[in-house]
């Protein structure tokens, strides 16, 4: 790859520029925000416009709702010969983008898994994506050249590529992402009816239970909503385990002795079943994924 386009410049966005600016990529910026394009150059993450030549490929970074008409947009203006996206939903600005007729074979779905609670050009990193998973969502009619140059992209950010499809990775991401972001945001909108003095108490414990919660609210809103029927399913299931665990604390906390131990069990259960889910996460990124019965390095 010798030259690519980044259409938005915000955090995942200019990440991406500075990693391929990183490699020798010739990379251009466009934003709708003229602004942003030129912060993002300023750190040297590539040159602001549109080229005078289509690129080998086009990024495109912005957020779901509108990554098929992006894709619309700079196809028929012949930014690039092929496309991609690093949007976190892939079913839905799959099926919009076929919708409005775009050429699927010269666009293949992508996502980044790595980011932060900061938002803006001015958070981006040239390593953000260093050793983390790089899902490309490829559908039938993707051309090879277009699923190569989508590789070739995640490897330059020092990416791992993982093929998925677009349901899978939708499930995926509702489970390990979308959820937890919800949770944390209602946990921290807690915070908003404690006093001043039961909030200097707060440590490190909270912090890191909260962080997430720092996101752009705007931002998260189309990203859940894009997903709503995978992140509503975990969701309930959480709904129906923090019921049980509630039950458990009124009734130890009422004068009902013959439900004590009962109601402590549930109690250490929910706990347990915490520890045992936390181990499962990798501490490590391992050195390859199969998913779908596709190896992916």
């Amino acid at each position: 790859m010798r030259s690519a386009a980044v259409v938005g410049t915000g955090l995942i966005g200019t990440s991406i520029a500075l990693a391929l600016r990183g490699r020798g990529v010739t990379t251009y910026l466009l934003d709708r925000d003229p602004q942003a394009a030129r912060t993002a150059a300023g750190l040297g993450a590539g040159l602001v416009g549109v080229p005078r030549t289509p690129v080998d490929l086009a990024v495109l970074a912005v957020p779901p709702q509108h990554v098929a008409a992006a894709l619309h947009e700079h196809q028929r203006a012949g930014l690039a010969e092929d496309f991609t996206d690093a949007a976190s939903v892939k079913a839905k600005p799959q099926a919009e983008a076929a919708a409005l007729g775009c050429d699927l074979s010269r666009y293949v779905g992508g996502h980044p898994m790595a980011g932060r609670e900061q938002s803006g050009p001015l958070a981006a990193q040239g390593d953000l994506f260093q050793g983390r998973p790089w899902v490309l969502t490829p559908a039938p009619a993707a051309g090879p050249r277009a699923v190569g140059r989508a590789t070739e992209l995640a490897e330059l950010c020092g990416a791992r590529p993982v093929v998925m499809g677009h349901d899978q990775h939708d499930r995926a991401v509702a489970l390990i992402s979308h959820a937890p972001h919800m949770v944390a945001s209602l946990l921290a909108a807690r915070l908003l009816h404690g006093d001043e003095s039961e909030l200097h108490l707060a440590g490190q414990g909270l912090r890191d239970a909260t962080r997430i919660a720092a996101g752009d609210a705007e931002l998260w809103t189309d990203i859940v909503g894009s997903n709503a029927g995978a992140v509503a399913e975990v969701l309930a299931e959480v709904a129906l385990d923090l019921r049980t665990v509630v039950d458990a604390l009124r009734d130890l906390g009422s004068d009902t002795p013959q439900r004590y131990a009962t109601s402590r069990a549930h109690l250490t259960q929910a706990l347990a079943r915490g520890v045992q889910g936390r181990g499962r996460i990798p501490a490590r990124a391992p050195g390859a994924l199969r998913l779908s019965g596709v190896a992916a390095g």
